[in-house]
């Protein structure tokens, strides 16, 4: 790819970034406007019969809403809804009758938007993005909406970047668009590169990726596939250049992402960096709401440390006080005491965000190691401090202009990205090209869920928003990571080869399909079975196979819509959100097998059953729940991050025409099967010893 003139980048991506965001304002309208509430509930876009339980103070002054179930209605958990940490939501009085449709089409302005901080069995926690607003009272429900905060801020980033004069344009960013090359590390600076390995387990392939980045100038990138250790590696190239005396910034495109590399990070001792005043903080800091944040990494978190500091009496005080009024407020009767008390906690906010912020800037500047999304990097609190090298982790699954945040707000000279470019692209809603006027029709619960939105595109082609226009082979699913291969090769890429996730037989379709057999089993895992679990299982023929394939091809499995009749998963018919994919056949086989695994002694929380579609899952748990209640039950994007030891894989799809939907681009049927599904948390415990995949193989593989 030749070099990339950096104005007219900036300035197609911000019209890129403009058509996405339109396509997911148009998407949530037409959701909105024209689904019935128990619609939108079923599709995991909101919940209903909600009342308020609790309104309190959060960290930064934000007022929190608790949301539980209205005793009128059984009270208790939750249903099962779609509603995760970080979505953009409104609280509204709950619609009736006539007056549904006019309602939802005026969600954002009849209600309270905010943001979900915390997702519990029983409540929703919300932070309202306004200080001063009226909650409705009553019945309520919760609706997702587009994250137009997120399109401010990447839109701010670019525009940014579009006006950057050359002068501006440091040695990273040319390398960054090819206006100069990279100098390769020769082979001396590799061999100084590290002196001592604080982890002395790490094979040939992560050292060698550890030493190519430190001896690199601007930019190298680690090619982690699926159980390679890639985030175990990452840990020990942090340490080393703390060992440097070189201050880290760590960014990921999900908060999961870095919160597992700050668990991994606290088994380590980061020395502080004095950075004065009553901060105190110790040298790792995790940026980001609390209630986002793993609760193993909550000690690290701006809202823990800032309690804990010598400032922090003062500030506990105020927020107390705050407290106070919230529940004054609820109480009051009349506008003018209203009024009042309004005003009492706007002076307090004032008050509580100046004493905050003097103690959060204290404790920013003292980290050696700050973490954060890469959405975060570009919040008021890293605004002048400056870090000597950034690293980007599941860099392949971030829009580039994401990345752009933290490069442009931290002033570092040296860029690392680490993530596999053939699995998950970024979720795109829009093809990035004029949309055709004939288009009307909402997208169906499974594209929504999985980030594949037919609004841009024609209706009959599921995975055709993963179609790249030939006139610009630069679109939003072009990541940085894409691009820099493109533009410089493998010149600066260092790849690790040795996984340490699953049996043999489970990596040989990936290893050959996409990573040119240069995937390589550890012994800890090349051979092990479910008959070598640490518990006694008997040795059958469904424990001591690894791979386990049911061909479904055939009438008698062929899959159906949901509200389609004799369908029983159906949940209501006439609506397009409804008609997600069944096959009722396929999920018998999954009872029978499950059964089996459980009869020969595979404990039921070790097995997971997933599948691409909520029709299916729906009805799976209809089967199995009850029967089976320790085990786990999720689509596939969901149960990103988990790890089983067995992994039932129900891929529904089964027709005449051949059709395989949105899993018919590779990275994404890549990122979608289980052997890329799996959590980073326990490396060194391998799992996928069993795994069993449903399909008709005239489609999967026709």
């Amino acid at each position: 790819m030749k070099q990339t003139d950096i104005q007219s980048f900036a300035t197609s991506q911000l019209t890129l970034l403009d058509h996405e965001l339109q396509a997911e304002l148009a998407e949530t309208q037409l959701l909105t406007s024209t689904h019935a509430p128990t619609v939108l509930q079923r599709a995991g876009l909101a919940l209903l019969n909600l009342t308020l339980s609790s309104q309190r103070t959060g960290f930064g002054g934000k007022t929190l809403l608790e949301l539980g179930l209205d005793p009128a209605v059984g009270g208790g958990d939750l249903p099962e809804h779609g509603l995760r940490t970080g979505d953009i939501c409104a609280v509204a009085e709950q619609p009736k009758g006539a007056e549904r449709k006019k309602e939802r089409e005026s969600m954002e302005e009849r209600g309270c938007s905010g943001v979900v901080t915390r997702v519990q069995r029983e409540a929703v926690t919300v932070a309202l993005d306004k200080d001063e607003v009226e909650v409705p009272r009553g019945k309520l429900w919760l609706v997702k909406l587009a994250n137009s905060a997120t399109s401010k801020r990447l839109t701010h980033t670019m525009t940014t970047l579009q006006l950057l004069p050359p002068a501006s344009h440091t040695p990273l960013t040319q390398v960054l668009f090819g206006h100069s090359s990279p100098i390769p590390p020769s082979p001396s600076d590799l061999q100084s590169a590290v002196s001592t390995w604080h982890d002395p387990s790490l094979n040939s392939t992560q050292q060698a990726a550890i030493r190519f980045a430190l001896a690199s100038e601007n930019v190298a990138l680690i090619h982690g596939p699926p159980g390679t250790g890639k985030t175990h590696t990452l840990i020990e190239l942090i340490l080393q250049f703390l060992d440097r005396g070189q201050r880290v910034l760590v960014c990921g495109p999900s908060n999961i992402s870095v919160d597992n590399i700050v668990e991994r990070l606290s088994h380590h001792r980061i020395p502080g960096g004095g950075g004065g005043g009553g901060g105190g903080g110790g040298g790792m800091v995790r940026l980001g709401h609390p209630a986002r944040l793993l609760p193993s990494v909550l000690r690290y978190s701006l809202d823990v440390l800032s309690k804990s500091c010598e400032a922090a009496g003062i500030v506990a005080d105020v927020r107390a006080e705050m407290d106070g009024k919230q529940s004054l407020l609820r109480k009051a009767r009349g506008g003018r005491e209203r009024r009042a008390v309004y005003g009492e906690l706007r002076e307090l906010r004032r008050e509580y965000r100046v004493r905050e912020g003097r103690v959060v800037g204290d404790l920013v500047r003292g980290a050696r190691v700050v973490l954060c999304t890469l959405h975060g990097a570009g919040g008021f609190h890293l605004k002048g401090e400056k870090f000597d090298v950034v690293i980007f982790d599941e860099a392949s699954q971030a829009l580039e202009a994401q990345c752009w945040i933290p490069v442009l707000a931290s002033g570092a000279p040296k860029l690392v990205l680490a993530g596999d470019h053939l699995q998950l692209p970024p979720t795109i809603k829009s093809l990035n090209t004029k949309q055709p006027k004939s288009v009307k029709k909402a997208p169906d619960a499974d594209e929504v869920a999985n980030g594949v939105s037919k609004l841009s595109t024609n209706d009959d082609k599921p995975n055709s928003t993963l179609t790249r226009p030939k006139e610009d082979p630069l679109t939003l699913e072009t990541t940085l990571f894409d691009r820099l291969l493109a533009l410089h090769g493998n010149t600066i890429k260092r790849m690790l080869t040795t996984q340490y996730r699953m049996h043999d037989s489970i990596m040989a379709f990936p290893s050959a399909a996409l990573y040119e057999n240069k995937l390589l089993a550890a012994e800890s895992v090349k051979s092990r079975l479910l008959t070598d679990l640490p518990y006694p299982v008997q040795d059958t023929e469904d424990t001591r196979e690894p791979v386990v394939f049911w061909d479904t091809q055939g009438d008698d499995f062929a899959e159906k819509a949901e509200d389609e009749e004799g369908a029983t998963g159906a949940k209501g018919k006439g609506s397009i959100l409804a008609e997600s994919k069944v096959n009722e056949h396929e999920a018998a086989i999954v009872r029978f097998h499950v059964g089996r695994l459980v009869a020969a002694g595979v404990r039921e929380e070790d097995i997971a059953v997933v599948t691409p579609y909520n029709g299916q899952l729906a009805l799976l748990a209809q089967t199995l729940k009850e029967r089976f209640p320790g085990l786990e039950l999720g689509s596939i994007d969901g149960f990103q991050g988990r790890e089983k030891e067995a992994v039932v894989v129900s891929l529904v799809r089964s027709n005449a025409e051949r059709e395989v939907g949105f899993l018919g681009e590779r990275r994404r049927l890549n990122g979608q099967y289980p052997w890329s599904a799996a959590s980073a948390n326990n490396f060194g415990d391998p799992n996928g010893y069993g795994l069993v995949l449903l399909a008709d193989t005239s489609v999967v593989c026709g």
